[in-house]
């Protein structure tokens, strides 16, 4: 019973962080390439505005869900230590309208992982129809950013569980991705299992 009561827990400090725009990982090799979907749904409250009485998924989330895809790839290169940040948008050319009841498959390629940031190229496709070409560069925060965490270790762990990660993610020898150790030990802690 205790363990369902701290799952719980745990998860209505995820739901705190609201803005998710990827539902899970398809494929994840670590490094080098990403595959996430996102299924759009006019249960969603963003529809509603954009536009109002057309509702289609604006690009700008769309972007976000892509840049969301690779910034994981680009944090767990380095066990998830490194906080990546969003630093610049160079190429987004979108070639029809996602709406609802639309899945969108992002596909991520890294092409440089690097110390201070990364740069990816991505994709998104509804079936088989190119819907977005995406490139994107991610920075690390500063040293002098190290007092302000951004996300709760426990909760970022399990994010990652809901998305799959660690099921079908593959290291470059093909061995399976694991959680790193500090995350393990921070929800045991969450969880009161010192």
């Amino acid at each position: 019973m205790q363990s369902a009561i701290s799952a719980k827990v745990r998860l209505e400090g995820i739901r705190g962080m609201r803005w998710y725009w990827v539902d899970q990982f398809l494929e994840f090799e670590s490094g080098k390439s990403a595959k996430s979907i996102k299924s759009i749904s006019l249960a969603e409250e963003h529809l509603h505005d954009h536009f109002q009485g057309i509702p289609i998924m604006p690009h700008s989330l769309v972007i976000e869900g892509i840049a969301q895809t690779g910034g994981l790839l680009v944090a767990q290169y380095y066990d998830f230590r490194e906080r990546v940040i969003l630093a610049k948008v160079s190429k987004a050319i979108f070639h029809f309208a996602a709406v609802p009841g639309t899945q969108l498959i992002y596909s991520v390629e890294a092409h440089d992982i690097r110390e201070d940031g990364a740069y990816i190229s991505a994709t998104s496709h509804c079936g088989e129809r190119l819907h977005a070409e995406v490139e994107l560069f991610f920075a690390h925060l500063d040293e002098h950013d190290n007092d302000r965490q951004l996300f709760d270790t426990a909760d970022f762990l399990q994010l990652l569980r809901i998305y799959r990660l660690f099921d079908i993610g593959k290291n470059a020898d093909g061995s399976p991705i694991q959680p790193p150790q500090y995350m393990l030990d921070a929800e045991a802690a969450a969880l009161g299992q010192n």
